[in-house]
């Protein structure tokens, strides 16, 4: 089965609830008894709040229930994930450090050049994918529009500026290709750290727009706090049905997604990231989880080492393209 965005932008069918009583079994068997034997640390690239520190926290006590040992978080926030993308390669490849970051982690080597501090293929393992999302376009409640056609005409008369998780994070380059490629519009960039602050600078009104994960700001719109103008899935999302796909709206061209992934360092043996990962998709299976993963608007992946490790690549090579077609910048 290929590891394409067809297949992993929903939750993963029949292939991984058949392998399920194989991952166990991969769990308890006695080859890898002594893994682990001591705490292990995920290493989250942003600050609490946002879909990839929620991904991390809803999997993490389920992780330490079958490990049997405890799983704790670290927050790393800074430079769009490069300081724990940096941290976590410098890391000891022994299994009991491991980063759990966004989409940028694809980006950003493409976006920061050699300032990333990283490669993705030459400093990480890709141990699995965790969840995904898509991007949506949001306002405060006070701004006066209630569709995205009628936010590109208020642009045009006024001063705006949006919010986004920081540069290379897939919700500023969506943002950076719709308004300034698509509009030509003068609406500024105001990069946050992280999607929780993002999400209350749209809440609080510093910026009338955010550009953000669905998870962000979903309790937010359900509170009327903000409206969702637009969505960057290539269907409607089934929690938020009423907000329309850009594609809809005429921008074929923009489906991106912000997933939540776990990497390891490079040279982490390969039976420990095969058992971590095993232990994941055993986790994301569970009906407790999904159920979480849902309340958040966040979608629930899962898939090999192999195919983990291929849907990487395709991003990396993905993303630098949008980056050079856009002509996204760190400023």
């Amino acid at each position: 089965m290929k590891f394409s965005t067809r297949i992993i932008h929903r939750v993963i069918g029949k292939t991984f609830q058949l392998g399920l009583v194989g991952s166990l079994s991969i769990l308890m068997g006695s080859a890898w008894a002594a893994y682990p034997d001591k705490s292990i640390k995920l290493v989250v690239g942003f600050p609490p709040g946002g879909p990839t520190d929620m991904s991390a926290r809803i999997i993490a006590p389920k992780l330490a229930e079958i490990l049997k040992q405890s799983v704790f978080i670290e927050n790393k926030a800074g430079a769009g994930g490069n300081v724990a993308a940096q941290m976590v390669a410098n890391s000891a490849p022994d299994g009991y450090t491991f980063l759990v970051n966004s989409a940028a982690f694809a980006v950003n080597p493409a976006l920061y050049g050699s300032a990333a501090g990283y490669s993705p293929e030459k400093n990480f393992s890709t141990v699995a994918f965790i969840s995904t999302q898509a991007n949506v376009i949001s306002v405060n409640e006070s701004v006066p529009v209630k569709t995205l056609a009628e936010l590109k005409e208020y642009a045009s008369k006024n001063k705006l500026s949006y919010s986004s998780p920081g540069y290379g994070t897939t919700p500023h380059l969506t943002c950076e290709n719709l308004f300034h490629a698509q509009w030509k519009a003068d609406i500024n960039h105001i990069p946050y750290k992280g999607a929780g602050p993002a999400s209350m600078a749209v809440v609080g009104g510093e910026t009338p727009i955010a550009c953000t994960a669905v998870a962000g700001v979903y309790q937010f719109s359900k509170q009327g706090k903000v409206r969702i103008l637009a969505i960057s899935s290539d269907k409607r999302s089934p929690n938020i049905q009423e907000v329309p796909t850009l594609v809809e709206l005429g921008y074929p061209q923009i489906k991106d997604y912000t997933w939540s992934a776990m990497m390891a360092p490079i040279k982490t043996p390969s039976d420990i990231i095969q058992k971590m990962n095993s232990a994941v998709n055993f986790v994301l299976q569970m009906p407790e989880v999904r159920e979480q993963m849902d309340k958040a608007g966040l979608v629930v992946m899962s898939g090999t080492v192999k195919q983990g490790n291929e849907y990487m690549a395709e991003e990396v090579n993905r993303w630098a393209k949008i980056v050079k077609d856009v002509g996204a910048k760190v400023e």
